[in-house]
C-alpha cells in the first residue's frame, strides 16, 4: 500500500473504532494518540518520497473503485435529506437544493453519460503541502479535541455526552480532506467535498441547542450553495469539454474551460467563507472549539483556497481572475476591518480567517509563480497559527467561562504557559519574522508588478490586523494595580496539542525557505522568498522572538502591581482622576473597539452587496466574452 492510499482510507478505522467508546476517555485518548502519530508517519513519509519529483497520477482502471464513489455520493445525499427532516415546510427549499445537485450528477454518473478516464488520482507538491498540513496540524488539534472534550462536558453538563462522535467526525473529516486533494476526477473531489460539509453540520449542531442548530443548518444551505456550483461545473465539463479530468481541464484552451472552471472557483470560494458567504463560518463559532481549529480555520476552508489553487492557471490573466482576486480583496479588507469592532476571541479569530483566506484568494486570482508561491506560504502559516490560537481560546474558555477578550487581562501572569502560548500564536499572524507578515510582504511585492490597485488593499487590510492583534497581545502583558484573577488550570492531554502547535509556529518560519526549496521552487519556480541570504535574518528575528516568552518568565514572580501614572492629577477616590475642566472622572483600563467605523451594522450589509456584484459582473462579462 502506498502513502497516499494509506492517507485516503486508514482514517475511517479510527472514525468506526471511536463510535463505540461512547464516554471511554481512555480508548478515546489511545485511539486518537495512535492514530494520530501514524497519520503523522504517513503525511510527512509521503513528503519526503515526493521530494525531487513534479508529479504523476495514479492510474486506477476499475470501474468497482468509481461505483463506490456513485455509490457514497447517493449515501452522502440521502444523510444530508435525513436531517432536513425536521426543518419547516418554508425551508423547503435546503432539501431541494440537495435533490437539484445530487440528482444531476447521479443522473450522468448512472447514465453512463460521465465520460470515460482512468486517472483518478494525482500527486504533486500542492497535494503534499496541504497532505502535511491536514496531517500534522489537524492530529495535533485531534488530540487535543479528546481532553477538551472532556473538560467541555464537565461544564456543560446539560449537553448530551456524544464526543465519541465528534472526534469520529474529525477522522472523517481527514479521510474527506485526503481524498479531496489526491483526487483528480472532479466527480471524487465532489463527493469528498460534500462529506466535508455534512462534517461541519456534525460539528456546529454538536450541543443541540436552538442556536447551534440554526447556525448548523444556516452552514448547510450556504455551502449547498457551492455544492451546486461544483455540480454545475461538472456537468458542464462532462457536456462541453467531454472531460472530467482536472489536470486535463487545465491543460486546455482558456476559453474552453473557463466556464467549468469559474463554477469550480465559485464553489472553492464559497467553501472558503469569502463574501457574501462569510456568514456561515461566524455562525459556526458555536461548536466546540475544536471544530473552528480543524474544520473552521486550519483544514476544511483550506479546501476552498486549494481548489482555486488549483484552477489558477486558467485564471492568470483573464478578466474573470482579476475579479476574483478583486473579491479576495474586499474580504481581506472587511474581514479585519470587522475583526476590530470585536470583543469575542472567537469572532475576531473567524473574521480574521476570513481575511486571510481572501489574501490567499488574491493571490490565486492573480496567478503569477510569485503570487502563487506566497499563497502557498499563507497556507501553511495561517493553518497553524490560527489553529494554534482557536484552541489556546478554547483551552481559556474552559479554564475561565470566557471568550470575551476583556477577560483575559494578565493571562501571562495568572496562566503563564496558556498566555506564552497565546503570546506565540499571536506573534506568528503579525510580527516579523513569522510567516504570515514574510508572506504579505511577498504579496506586496509580488502585486506592485501587476496592478496598482491590489498593494493598497494588502498594506491597508494588514494596518487593520496590526491594529486588532496588538490590542489583543496588549490586554494579555498588561499590569495595572488589579490583580489578574487566578484561574483553574486543569490542562492535561491537551498540552500536548498547544506545545505542539506553539514549536511547530517557530519551527515552520525557521525551515521556511527549505520547504519552499524543496516543494515550491520545483512547482513555481525560484521566490526570492527562499534566496540564499535569509537564513541570517531569520536567526536574529528568531532571538527576538523568543525574547518576550523568556521576559515573561522570569518577571512572572517579580511582577508590581501600582495604580497607572495620569500626570499627577489623581484625586483621592481610587480610580478616578481630574478631567480638563476639573471634574472627576473614572478611568479604566480597556481596549478600543471602534464601532462606530467598524461594526457589522456599518460595513457587512454594504460589503456583501459588494461581493454579489462582483460575482454577477464576472459571470456576466464571461458570458459577453464567449
Amino acid at each position: 500500500m502506498d502513502w497516499v492510499t494509506f492517507l485516503i482510507l486508514f482514517p475511517l478505522i479510527p472514525a468506526v473504532l471511536l463510535l463505540f467508546t461512547k464516554k471511554n476517555y481512555e480508548a478515546q485518548k489511545w485511539i486518537v494518540l495512535i492514530s494520530s502519530i501514524l497519520i503523522i508517519i504517513g503525511s510527512i513519509g509521503l513528503a519526503v518520497e515526493q521530494i525531487g519529483h513534479t508529479g504523476g497520477f495514479r492510474y486506477i482502471s476499475s470501474h468497482f473503485t468509481n461505483n463506490l464513489v456513485m455509490l457514497g455520493d447517493v449515501i452522502v445525499a440521502l444523510v444530508f435529506l435525513y436531517i432536513c427532516r425536521s426543518l419547516p415546510l418554508k425551508k423547503y427549499w435546503i432539501p431541494l437544493m440537495v435533490v437539484i445537485q445530487y440528482g444531476l450528477v447521479l443522473y450522468y454518473d448512472f447514465a453512463g453519460k460521465m465520460p470515460e478516464m482512468n486517472r483518478y488520482i494525482f500527486l504533486d507538491n500542492l497535494a503534499v503541502i496541504m497532505a502535511l498540513v491536514i496531517g500534522i496540524v489537524g492530529c495535533l488539534i485531534a488530540v487535543y479535541t479528546v481532553g477538551y472534550m472532556k473538560k467541555y462536558h464537565e461544564h456543560h453538563h446539560e449537553i448530551p455526552d456524544r464526543s465519541h462522535l465528534f472526534i469520529a467526525t474529525v477522522f472523517l473529516f481527514f479521510f474527506a480532506m485526503y481524498g479531496l486533494v489526491f483526487s483528480n476526477s472532479i466527480t471524487w473531489i465532489y463527493f469528498f467535498w460534500e462529506i466535508t460539509t455534512l462534517c461541519s453540520f456534525i460539528m456546529i449542531s454538536y450541543s443541540k441547542t436552538e442556536e447551534a442548530m440554526n447556525n448548523a443548518f444556516r452552514a448547510v444551505w450556504m455551502l449547498l450553495i457551492g455544492g451546486l456550483a461544483f455540480a454545475m461545473g461538472i456537468i458542464y465539463a462532462a457536456n462541453v469539454c467531454n472531460t472530467i479530468d482536472l489536470q486535463l481541464l487545465l491543460a486546455s484552451k482558456k476559453s474552453l474551460v473557463l466556464v467549468p472552471i469559474l463554477f469550480l472557483c465559485f464553489a472553492g470560494m464559497n467553501k472558503a467563507a469569502q463574501y457574501p458567504f462569510g456568514g456561515w463560518l461566524l455562525g459556526a463559532m458555536v461548536a466546540p472549539t475544536p471544530s473552528s481549529a480543524l474544520l473552521h480555520s486550519s483544514t476544511m476552508v483550506k479546501a476552498g483556497v486549494y481548489l482555486v489553487l488549483r484552477c489558477s492557471p486558467i485564471l492568470q490573466d483573464t478578466d474573470a481572475g482579476a475579479i476574483i482576486a478583486l473579491i479576495g480583496g474586499l474580504s481581506f479588507l472587511a474581514g479585519s476591518a470587522l475583526a476590530i469592532s470585536q470583543r469575542n476571541a472567537k469572532k475576531v479569530l473567524a473574521y480574521s480567517t476570513i481575511a486571510n483566506l481572501g489574501l490567499i484568494i488574491l493571490c490565486a486570482g492573480i496567478g503569477t509563480p510569485f503570487t502563487l508561491s506566497a499563497a502557498l506560504l499563507l497556507i501553511i502559516f495561517h493553518a497553524v497559527a490560527k489553529a494554534l490560537m482557536f484552541i489556546s481560546v478554547g483551552s481559556v474558555d474552559n479554564a475561565t467561562g470566557s471568550q470575551d477578550i476583556e477577560d483575559m487581562y494578565g493571562l501571562c501572569y495568572n496562566m503563564h504557559r496558556m498566555g506564552i502560548i497565546m503570546i506565540i500564536g499571536i506573534s506568528g499572524m503579525f510580527l516579523a519574522p513569522f510567516g504570515m507578515l514574510i508572506s504579505k510582504m511577498a504579496v506586496i511585492q509580488a502585486l506592485a508588478l501587476r496592478n496598482p490597485i491590489f498593494p493598497p488593499i494588502v498594506i491597508f487590510g494588514g494596518s487593520l490586523m496590526l491594529f486588532f492583534w496588538t490590542k489583543w497581545m496588549g490586554y494579555l502583558i498588561a499590569i495595572t494595580d488589579k490583580k489578574p484573577v487566578e484561574y483553574h488550570k486543569d490542562i492535561g492531554i491537551e498540552w500536548i496539542g498547544l506545545w505542539g502547535l506553539a514549536g511547530l509556529t517557530i519551527i515552520s518560519v525557521v525551515f521556511y525557505p527549505y520547504i519552499g526549496k524543496l516543494w515550491i521552487v520545483p512547482m513555481y519556480g525560484e521566490c526570492p522568498l527562499f534566496s540564499e541570504g535569509v537564513q541570517l535574518t531569520i536567526l536574529l528575528m528568531l532571538v527576538m522572538m523568543i525574547l518576550p516568552p523568556l521576559t515573561i518568565v522570569a518577571r512572572r514572580r517579580n511582577v508590581v502591581f501600582t495604580k497607572p501614572y495620569l500626570a499627577g492629577v489623581n484625586v483621592e477616590e481610587k480610580g478616578e482622576y481630574l478631567g480638563s475642566l476639573g471634574a472627576s472622572r473614572s478611568w479604566s483600563f480597556r481596549n478600543y473597539y471602534i464601532e462606530k467605523y467598524f461594526s457589522e451594522k456599518k460595513l457587512l450589509n454594504a460589503t456583501i452587496l459588494s461581493s454579489l456584484i462582483l460575482w454577477i459582473l464576472m459571470f456576466v462579462m464571461e458570458n459577453v466574452m464567449s
